[in-house]
């Protein structure tokens, strides 16, 4: 059997990161670490993020934003989340970018063996098709997005490891 591990990417801001005036929200974190963490986590995201580890998926993160990694583990760590992988804007240009004359879109999953990275970027959802990778668009509050998610990922499983699914 193929023991490789399919990847999933999430997009941060607007996407795991969102406002609590428009989504509904996991609850702040507590004393001082509200300080140090400002960004609110879109309900369920913890619970989702373990359902598709227990399921074997890889689980990263993938943003164009320029925040540190230690920064973006240190976060995730307070809700128990440990990421596979993280691509921020310095990777990304570092690896992907690098001395390319052409300027090459600000997030290419499929470099990095990345099967469905979830975003909210119309822009980014459109190179997918244009580059070759899977997209799912998420930015509306929607009460059903992580069995959605965990849906979409299954079948791109079957697709692509068709002795996994």
């Amino acid at each position: 059997m193929d023991t490789k591990k399919m990847r999933i990417s999430f997009d941060l801001d607007e996407v795991l990161f969102v406002s609590p005036l428009t989504h509904k929200t996991e609850p702040p974190l507590p004393f001082p670490l509200c300080r140090i963490y400002r960004e609110r986590l879109r309900e369920g995201t913890p619970g989702l993020i373990h359902s598709l580890q227990e399921a074997g998926y890889e689980v990263w993160v993938y943003t164009s934003s320029f925040r540190s990694e230690r920064y973006i583990k240190g976060l995730f760590r307070c809700y128990g989340i440990t990421f596979d992988g993280i691509i921020n804007g310095f990777r990304h240009l570092r690896e992907v970018q690098r001395q390319n004359a052409t300027i090459l879109p600000q997030k290419l999953p499929n470099r990095y063996r990345i099967s469905l990275h979830v975003d909210d970027e119309p822009v980014v959802i459109l190179l997918g098709r244009q580059y070759g990778y899977r997209t799912y668009q998420l930015d509306a509050q929607d009460d059903e997005w992580a069995e959605k998610i965990m849906a979409r990922a299954e079948e791109i499983r079957r697709l692509e490891y068709p002795d996994q699914g």
